[in-house]
């Protein structure tokens, strides 16, 4: 048993969640990006990489006009413990899964799993939280992070979110390299709805 898995991505209309030089705030508009927070909302667990917390300093907490909301677990991928111990992760409700030995990192909880290249392996991540009673985990970045879950088979929904803009080969992609040999190791994905949202696309796909 595994926790369910959803990636949601913010890009624009050629899969870039950022420019060149890392500005990234914002690409979708507000109607996606009260979507997004209703899909919080709707998960245990929200995870990213260390990097998407080194460059937008994210609170990754759900937030909703008009009521309260049980905030799901903010968890980050940090193979060598490099989260700042004044990033606005590094509270309560935050849990770090590194490769280091653990050490303190503000309120946040830490803990080691298994490494796959240096790095928190996919598996183990989910094994991890499935025993701490995530059942629906969604990965909000970075690149390399959702490449990996990709890779590993573990990515079972998508939630995209297309503004109507344009960055270049310059941007920063969506997804990093996944090394394919040949287009049938693709990993491939069947399209659910398509819908606006505001003035960006929302994209919902599943895992063939």
């Amino acid at each position: 048993m595994r926790p369910r898995v959803t990636l949601k991505l913010a890009t624009s209309l050629d899969g870039r969640i950022a420019t060149a030089s890392g500005e990234s705030k914002w690409i979708t508009g507000e109607a996606a990006r009260l979507a997004g927070h209703r899909l919080r909302a709707s998960h245990d667990g929200i995870l990213v990489g260390v990097e998407t917390v080194l460059v937008d300093d994210p609170e990754l907490t759900a937030r909703l006009p008009g009521r309260p909301v049980d905030q799901p677990l903010r968890i980050v991928l940090d193979s060598r413990l490099r989260t700042p111990a004044t990033a606005r992760i590094a509270g309560a409700n935050t849990l770090i899964l590194t490769a280091a030995e653990p050490s303190p990192v503000g309120e946040a909880e830490i803990e080691q799993v298994e490494a796959l290249e240096g790095r928190p392996a996919p598996a183990a991540v989910l094994a991890t939280l499935h025993r701490r009673g995530i059942g629906a985990l969604m990965i909000e970045g970075g690149g390399r992070v959702a490449a990996s879950f990709i890779a590993a088979g573990l990515v079972d929904t998508l939630e995209w979110f297309r503004a109507p803009i344009m960055l270049g080969g310059d941007g920063r992609a969506c997804v990093a390299g996944l090394a394919l040999a040949k287009l049938s190791d693709a990993p491939a994905f069947r399209r659910l709805a398509v819908e606006p949202c505001g003035d960006d696309l929302w994209e919902r796909y599943e895992r063939l």
